[in-house]
């Protein structure tokens, strides 16, 4: 059964710093992934029909194995709209089957991703991310996953 996960966030950054989160693999890899994982890596190639391939690594108490993800762009309306299709891939962008990685056999295939912006003013930035899959046991984990990914892209709007 599809559930929806729908997360908004207001961030305290102009709208053009907000987007190029998800433009810049250097921005990117400080957000991707839940508390306590990484990303080394992101290729970004952010244009429709196109793909982008991140990874997230665990820490060494989980197994510090890397764990790739696939994203393919299906719209991208400028500084309003990302739609994209995530999935476990190896680190050339191909599918694996979750089942390969040790993942739960309902482990989410083919979440439908949407990111949308609206401009607050004031260098203020509100989006609004929904995901879109059968999450089976794994919806509980993918809303925290969400949420602490977006913590982290918050983080690097605060002043140091």
């Amino acid at each position: 059964m599809k559930q929806e996960i729908i997360e908004t966030r207001i961030f305290d950054a102009p709208l053009e710093s907000v987007w190029k989160c998800w433009t810049e693999p250097e921005l990117v890899m400080r957000w991707w992934g839940p508390d306590h994982f990484i990303s080394p890596k992101a290729s970004i190639h952010f244009q429709e029909d196109k793909f982008s391939i991140v990874c997230m690594r665990a820490p060494l108490e989980l197994g510090g194995q890397d764990m790739y993800n696939v994203w393919l762009y299906k719209k991208i309306v400028l500084y309003e709209k990302i739609e994209y299709i995530q999935n476990l891939s190896d680190e050339y962008g191909k599918m694996v089957d979750p089942i390969k990685l040790n993942m739960p056999a309902d482990f989410p295939r083919d979440t439908e991703t949407m990111v949308t912006f609206k401009n607050l003013g004031k260098n203020k930035t509100e989006i609004t991310f929904r995901e879109y899959a059968d999450f089976g046991q794994m919806f509980e984990h993918a809303k925290i996953g969400l949420e602490q990914c977006l913590n982290k892209m918050a983080a690097i709007f605060i002043p140091t």
